[in-house]
């Protein structure tokens, strides 16, 4: 124990790193000389870094299979004032692998030169599309999506929770259960009235939340809010590390390709397609 503590202290004692690129290279290089415990939660953290960057100390600490306390120990080992100081290189990495638009710009020039060509970028919106419905088709269980068309039928009003990216699946889906005949609310949080626009649900209902990473902040908190009230909610999301599944009855994994840092959309909008036209069919049944 004492050996941990001095070892502990003299690697906290060294320059924090601000990145996620020169965190791994530290505890790459600290790796043999981690006590066992801190040495698990590293390779937990490098394995999972969306976990570490969403999740609660409790969550991550039942996933990485060592004590709450633990988190806090392997933060301060590494000269970091506590775990959320660390957390928020985690939460950084991803702003990082999602640029803003103009960096994507930018990116694309990089790839394809100074001038992009029409036909290029064509072919690769296409693939990325192609790709991402190859992999749902692999990565969707029947028995979930099941699940989740029988959550969704016997709802009398399915509530419709998406922001940002994800919104027009949200508002496709809104278009597709009016034409079919189930109620359907789409929750647009205009004038921030997500709250409000929610309070109607009830238990009787259902909540179909869709949110990728990053993930929007207001789809995670309404869904929580949703799940403390009671109200079944299917979640269409991209990870097992999601905070949308810890508030979901039935979620499901669509997980989209990109092309030059834009992603895409086909999967997700065939998903709901489906989660449409099966909610009306089962619908039909009864």
């Amino acid at each position: 124990m004492e050996t941990e503590r001095s070892i502990e202290v003299t690697e906290a004692a060294k320059e924090v790193p601000d990145d996620y690129e020169g965190l791994r290279a530290l505890l790459l290089s600290r790796r043999e000389a981690m006590p066992k415990r801190l040495k698990q939660l590293a390779a937990f953290a490098m394995e999972h870094p969306e976990e570490v960057a969403f999740g609660t100390v409790a969550g991550i600490a039942e996933h990485a299979g060592v004590q709450p306390s633990t988190l806090v120990r392997f933060a301060k080992s590494l000269g970091y004032d506590g775990f959320s100081h660390l957390q928020q290189i985690f939460r950084d990495r991803l702003r990082e692998r999602f640029p803003d638009y103009r960096e994507r710009l930018k990116g694309l020039r990089d790839l394809e030169g100074d001038h992009v060509h029409a036909a290029s970028l064509l072919e690769g919106f296409a693939n990325a599309a192609v790709f991402s419905l190859e992999k749902m088709r692999e990565s969707v269980r029947p028995e979930e999506l099941s699940r989740a068309i029988e959550t969704l039928a016997k709802a009398d009003t399915i509530y419709l929770l998406g922001a940002r990216r994800v919104f027009p699946i949200a508002a496709y889906c809104a278009y597709a259960f009016g034409k079919l005949g189930v109620r359907a609310i789409l929750i647009d949080h205009i004038a921030q009235l997500g709250p409000e626009q929610l309070a109607t649900a009830s238990e009787r209902d259902a909540v179909l939340a869709i949110s990728f990473t990053p993930y929007a902040p207001v789809t995670a908190d309404l869904a929580a809010v949703a799940a403390r009230r009671n109200i079944p909610i299917v979640a269409i999301t991209d990870s097992a590390f999601s905070p949308l599944v810890t508030s979901a009855d039935v979620w499901i994994e669509v997980a989209e390709a990109d092309f030059g840092a834009f992603r895409s959309l086909s999967a997700s909008f065939a998903l709901a397609m489906a989660l449409a036209v099966g909610t009306a069919e089962k619908r039909a049944e009864g």
